[in-house]
């Protein structure tokens, strides 16, 4: 089952959280989809900047600046690669994919009027729909979501309805964050494209697992966040095509975004200054760049292959598990299924018979398993799903075979105290 030529615990040893107790049991943690682990180099590299080089990027001629300067501007660059954009202006530094869809839904304000449509994927984290609600309100646009099947993926056939209405703008979910859905953005990027709409897509939980290639995409606009791809918190990534980044207004103005102020009149510098107002975060973005490095050290086709076992292995011991409901596994139910899906990823959304998720939730943690419990910031789902909230269990390159079975064994444990 398991890839032997995966060094699975040469990796696991690289990230210090993973090594703690919890009470009287150690750590098993599934919840990479809300944060990742840090592996050591990004700690490191974090505190090298604040002992070494802390000072302001871009604003002092003295070595420590440069040195910080240096650094920073090189994150841009691996960012680039990273995701393939065509140059360093299209790499814009943000807070996070929250910030970033902000700048973009707060930056076009000008460019929409009343009855403008917004369709938004109707299984979208709440970043990806509240910052397209305030943008409606601003100007008297229209958000309407894209339907869904039963099990939550994005219904093709309503997609195509919709895009019927003209839409100025598609906002997608590269990868849904509650279910772990893989949307097929190529195709659906292209399709709004020929009807003239802008897009945006949500890599938040795509950018760790899969190769992004923004230029095939097509897409106007890609954002995502460095604490799920094993970096820190308070750093992302937006991305556009110049012609996209140029049509935004600056959400912050002040320092750094200028190019010449006076008190008769101010001018804006160039991308990527035009859009990065004040101080960034230079160390979070530092931190970026060392687990981007991490990362580019890896096989990244023995990490996939790695991870689509461990899915796949934690779909099947859950469906077989009993009193189980999968949620976004095509012909999933209750009990004696073996439900597998090859269109998720990095996520299993399930919950306990009729038990409360959080409960379940609760009784995990205290036999050391860490997992996700709620609405998962997609009440919209929920409600779709006929659901209050859910549990959900997710993996990252740390994680095996020996993690999932853990697992089971605790929640076979709650569900023999529960039902």
């Amino acid at each position: 089952m398991t890839n032997s030529r995966f060094d699975h615990q040469a990796i696991r040893k690289q990230f210090p959280t993973l090594q703690q107790q919890l009470g009287d049991h150690p750590l098993c943690y599934l919840d990479t989809a809300a944060t990742s682990q840090k592996p050591q180099c990004v700690i490191d590299a974090m505190n090298d900047y604040y002992v070494q080089d802390n000072a302001n990027v871009h604003r002092a001629a003295h070595q420590l600046s440069a040195r910080a300067t240096q650094k920073y501007e090189q994150v841009r660059q691996q960012v680039k690669q990273l995701i393939q954009a065509g140059s360093n202006q299209q790499v814009i530094f943000t807070h996070g994919t929250t910030e970033s869809i902000n700048m973009v839904a707060h930056g076009l304000t000008t460019q929409f009027k009343k009855d403008d449509i917004i369709l938004v994927d109707g299984a979208a984290h709440h970043a990806n729909i509240v910052p397209w609600q305030a943008l409606a309100k601003r100007t008297g646009a229209k958000v309407i979501p894209i339907g869904l099947t039963p099990s939550g993926h994005l219904d093709l056939s309503s997609y195509d309805n919709l895009l019927a209405l003209k839409p100025k703008l598609v906002a997608l979910s590269h990868v849904t964050n509650a279910l772990g859905t893989i949307n097929p953005v190529e195709n659906l990027v292209a399709k709004a494209k020929q009807q003239g709409a802008l897009t945006l897509v949500d890599g938040a939980q795509a950018i760790a697992h899969l190769d992004v290639n923004v230029q095939t995409l097509g897409c106007d606009y890609y954002v995502f966040s460095g604490h799920k791809m094993y970096g820190p918190t308070g750093v992302g990534i937006l991305y556009g095509t110049l012609d996209a980044l140029n049509m935004l207004d600056p959400m912050l103005t002040g320092g750094e975004m200028i190019k010449s102020v006076s008190f008769e009149a101010t001018t804006y510098g160039e991308l990527p200054n035009r859009l990065e107002a004040g101080t960034p975060a230079i160390a979070e973005v530092i931190g970026l760049g060392a687990a981007i490095t991490f990362l580019s050290k890896l096989d990244k086709p023995q990490i996939q292959q790695h991870e689509r076992e461990m899915l796949s292995y934690l779909q099947q011991q859950l469906s077989q598990l009993g009193d189980i409901t999968l949620y976004g596994v095509e012909g999933s139910g209750l009990a004696d299924n073996n439900a597998t899906s090859t269109n998720n990823l990095g996520a299993v959304a399930f919950n306990l018979a009729s038990e409360h998720h959080q409960d379940v939730g609760i009784l995990l943690d205290q036999q050391g398993i860490a997992v996700r419990c709620g609405h998962h910031c997609a009440m919209p789902l929920m409600q779709h799903l006929m659901i209050k909230g859910c549990c959900r269990a997710s993996i990252g390159i740390y994680n095996n075979q020996q993690d999932i079975d853990r697992f089971i064994n605790a929640l076979n444990e709650v569900k023999l105290m529960l039902l």
